[in-house]
């Protein structure tokens, strides 16, 4: 089953949490970086992943979310915003561990999204700068290879061509959904 509602359902939420973005240090960065995580609480740090929960428009939102630890255009040193890469749950609305991916520049129209964990691909459908799985039976699949992986590979292409490949480590990534889980029962 394809979820095409999933952008609609999503988009608003990943969104409203973007839309008051922040400086923020993140783990192992040294540096200043955008944050999507401007009004939401920190419910913990887990190796690379930080799950947090936040209320947008008053409905909570539970959600892990990381930054690449590698990131590559082609041609090179194209300039873009941050990508992050999120699992959601949003109880309201009965979503439950929904893997999403900011990329950083509007998607190509049309075109689909690579996720690879391991020898596992997944497409994703692509709409503005957001991306989700394609597949919505897959879902639980990608969630378990991301558990059992140790890294995850995003590879998309931008409107003006630009093809990217950016690698998230999955170091903390199975305490950190269980955290955000435990904190949107």
């Amino acid at each position: 089953m394809v979820r095409a509602m999933t952008v609609f359902r999503g988009f608003p939420v990943l969104f409203g949490l973007l839309g008051a973005l922040t400086l923020t240090t993140l783990p192992d960065s040294g540096a200043l970086a955008q944050s999507p995580t401007a009004g939401a609480q920190l419910l913990g740090q887990f190796g690379d992943w930080g799950a947090y929960t936040a209320s947008p428009g008053g409905k909570k939102v539970c959600f892990a979310l990381a930054k690449p630890t590698t990131s590559e255009t082609n041609p090179p040193n194209r300039p873009r915003d941050p990508a992050w890469l999120f699992v959601s749950t949003r109880p309201a609305e009965k979503v439950k561990e929904e893997v999403s991916v900011i990329i950083g520049y509007p998607f190509k129209a049309n075109s689909d999204a690579i996720v690879e964990v391991g020898s596992t691909n997944f497409a994703m459908y692509t709409q503005n700068d957001g991306a989700w799985v394609k597949n919505a039976a897959e879902e639980a699949r990608l969630i378990e290879a991301m558990r059992r992986g140790s890294d995850v590979t995003v590879r998309g292409e931008s409107g003006r061509g630009t093809k990217t490949t950016d690698r998230f480590s999955l170091k903390g990534v199975s305490q950190a959904l269980d955290r955000a889980a435990q904190e949107c029962r």
